[in-house]
């Protein structure tokens, strides 16, 4: 019987492994099956430009696995029994059903943070899916001239919010909430090219100003202080979800699952992570931000330890460096800050149409990328040299 292998979401890190797994290994000997909840493959790093008016295309799972031999399970994943080694999933027609595996790659992403403050959930909108984005695309595209919109927090997603808002709506109020100072972390010529933007744009920034409470049309500050917002947009952080710690896996405190170097989990052998879910301690001793840089280098690692495993090579280290935040400042801006070693800001960054270019160049080359995942397929592709695991049968190690 073949090894199955199954591949728990399919956003960057899940279809990048997928696509990546089924031109390595021979269809003679491994199957591999990727779940995910909705049919498309959602480019996450657009999804503000989506809820900003702008017409994207979101190509089909189907099509981007079409001719690799994938198999797409169109279902909610429920939960993960890693001592069966099975998965249980519930379909759109709500029909439940339980896949079985031999190795699993866990790339479930993360969701947004609400913090437990009062009203996100009820009235607050996000980018962070594309129900989500798709919801609050819906609820700018009617609101009138002169209305407010007000994006709770200051980091890349906010800020990449806030100025595609203001800029494809220049006829709306666009403010940022940041419970700190904008910008603290980059660069002092970065972080006056980010205050420029916002200014050229007219976004009010009320730094210091952590939001305590969402209401229908306004949120509350820690002091007290209202802000008007007819459309508040959460974007304070991100959280992964507590499956993965459910299941029985070892995941740290934030609920993360902790793998060793090659993104194996630690309690499960059998069990790899990738993206926003693995908890990954880069090459400068540090754990890898939730990122889509994150996202690409530690699938890249999973996929290689799985092939190298499997088919009985030695198991490669791929690079797991962060270079630098790329920011977008609407269509024509953007900013990269470098990072040292210890991901702090250097003094360097690229800012301008010249960042924009470069910026809008990764989102088109991730996408493609994924999209075509029998680009460069090898005429032989490798044979694997254990026997497929079953229950009770470890692999190979």
């Amino acid at each position: 019987m073949k090894h199955r292998i199954v591949v728990l979401g399919a956003g960057y890190a899940g279809a990048f492994a997928a696509g990546n797994l089924a031109r390595r290994l021979s269809p003679a000997d491994a199957e591999i099956t990727v779940v995910n909840a909705v049919p498309d493959f959602v480019e996450r790093m657009r999804l503000h430009q989506f809820a900003g008016g702008r017409d994207l295309a979101f190509r089909k799972l189907t099509d981007v696995f079409a001719g690799t031999g994938v198999r797409l399970r169109l279902a909610r994943v429920t939960g993960v029994d890693p001592d069966r080694r099975t998965v249980a999933v519930t379909g759109a027609d709500g029909a439940a059903g339980e896949l079985a595996y031999d190795t699993l790659l866990y790339a479930l992403g993360s969701s947004v943070a609400h913090h437990g403050v009062p009203g996100v959930a009820e009235h607050a909108f996000d980018v962070t899916g594309l129900s989500s984005a798709l919801r609050l695309r819906e609820r700018l595209a009617g609101l009138g001239a002169g209305g407010t919109v007000l994006v709770v927090g200051e980091g890349l997603t906010g800020i990449e919010a806030a100025t595609e808002f203001a800029e494809s709506r220049p006829d709306l109020s666009v403010a940022l909430a940041a419970r700190g100072e904008l910008g603290a972390w980059l660069s002092p010529k970065a972080r006056r090219h980010l205050s420029q933007a916002f200014d050229r744009l007219g976004i009010t920034v009320h730094e210091h100003s952590g939001i305590e409470a969402v209401e229908p049309a306004r949120a509350i500050t820690a002091d007290g202080t209202s802000v008007p917002a007819d459309v508040t947009v959460w974007s304070a952080g991100f959280a992964v979800h507590p499956l993965a710690g459910a299941s029985g896996l070892e995941v740290t405190g934030t609920g993360q699952i902790v793998v060793d170097r090659t993104m194996r989990s630690v309690s499960h052998p059998d069990v790899y992570a990738a993206g926003d879910c693995v908890h990954a301690i880069g090459d400068n001793g540090r754990p890898l931000p939730m990122s889509c840089a994150s996202a690409g280098y530690t699938s890249m690692q999973a996929t290689a330890a799985i092939i190298a495993r499997l088919t009985g090579g030695e198991v490669p280290t791929t690079a797991l460096k962060y270079h630098g935040n790329h920011i977008s400042l609407g269509r024509r801006d953007a900013i990269f800050q470098a990072v040292d070693g210890d991901a702090r800001s250097t003094s360097w960054y690229l800012g301008g149409r010249t960042a924009a270019w470069f910026k809008s160049g990764i989102l088109t080359g991730s996408a493609w990328s994924i999209a075509h995942p029998t680009f460069g397929l090898p005429k032989r592709r490798r044979r694997l040299a254990t026997a497929p695991a079953r229950a009770g049968v470890k692999v190979a190690a």
